[in-house]
């Protein structure tokens, strides 16, 4: 303890630069915790937080023994994988190919119309989606009947969904991690080009063997990162996506969307903030092994 005091007036200053994020985390992420004692009661209006009759782990063994909590970890743990992983390699190859690209023009308005996605509300998202999925008004299905064929009612169908909705997440982000990646192919020096080009090598070959490997920390670092979320699922692109289309939820539902109707709709805030709480704790646990497997094969890509 008096180290840390002795450390404390010796950088009082850069004590004094960090204490408002210390602030902010103490208010929003750590005294909201106790929150999490509703997961272990079956909630009442009338007794409040405290009061509220104390149901032990019957919360939880209701979302376990009705299915309802695997059903929203496979959907919620496969989108986001598909999110992740196709997300990260299609900016992998889209940074690649324009950090290749010799036009100066054509590159910055590419990488303008590319990173304008991301600046667009998920209600306007939405709204695209609806003006061409609708069933009396969409664009796909007004040029269907247009060429005579019968129109298909995407909102009472849920396997479309699950390509429609990767589609637009990797559409809407694919500008802003194209940067990131650009960035690191800027910070690989020209000597390693300058001397493949001495030795002959072709502009596929020196990618190959140059620019992906020199990339790799990059791509393991943001994997482990965006597993770290994994269980976190994109509640604006699928409740302005979906909505509260109950015909949808078997394959589209996720644990934020029934939490948010555990919570403002059936106003049950026991079983939704037990939802969340085994959201956080599966997300704590997949961290944890996932980098404890990255440090076992390459401690160097590890977080920590």
């Amino acid at each position: 303890m008096s180290s840390f005091f002795r450390e404390l007036r010796k950088n009082k200053v850069l004590f004094l630069m960090i204490l408002p994020a210390l602030i902010f985390f103490v208010v929003f992420s750590y005294f909201p915790m106790i929150g999490v004692y509703y997961a272990f009661t079956n909630f009442s209006f009338d007794g409040g937080l405290f009061k509220s009759p104390f149901v032990g782990i019957d919360n939880f063994r209701f979302l376990f023994e009705s299915g309802v909590l695997m059903k929203l970890t496979k959907n919620t743990v496969l989108y986001n994988l598909a999110f992740i992983f196709l997300g990260n390699l299609l900016q992998l190859i889209c940074a690649i190919f324009l950090s290749e690209m010799v036009g100066k023009w054509f590159k910055k308005i590419a990488q303008s119309v590319m990173f304008l996605p991301f600046f667009i509300s998920m209600v306007l998202v939405g709204a695209f989606v609806f003006n061409l999925f609708s069933f009396e008004t969409g664009a796909v299905n007004g040029f269907l009947r247009m060429i005579g064929a019968q129109p298909y009612d995407f909102y009472m169908h849920t396997a479309p969904w699950k390509f429609i909705i990767v589609f637009f997440h990797v559409w809407k982000g694919i500008g802003y991690g194209t940067v990131i990646y650009l960035a690191a192919i800027l910070g690989i020096s020209d000597e390693y080009h300058e001397a493949a080009k001495i030795d002959g090598a072709n502009i596929f070959q020196r990618i190959r063997h140059i620019t992906i490997p020199l990339l790799i920390p990059t791509f393991v670092l943001l994997i482990l990162l965006a597993l770290g979320g994994i269980l976190k699922g994109q509640f604006d692109l699928f409740y302005q996506i979906i909505g509260n289309n109950g015909m949808l939820f078997d394959s589209t539902d996720i644990i934020d969307t029934y939490v948010y109707r555990a919570l403002a709709v059936n106003f049950d805030i026991g079983m939704g903030t037990a939802a969340g709480l085994y959201q956080s704790f599966f997300g704590l646990c997949l961290v944890l092994t996932v980098n404890w497997v990255v440090r076992r094969f390459q401690k160097d890509y590890a977080l920590f």
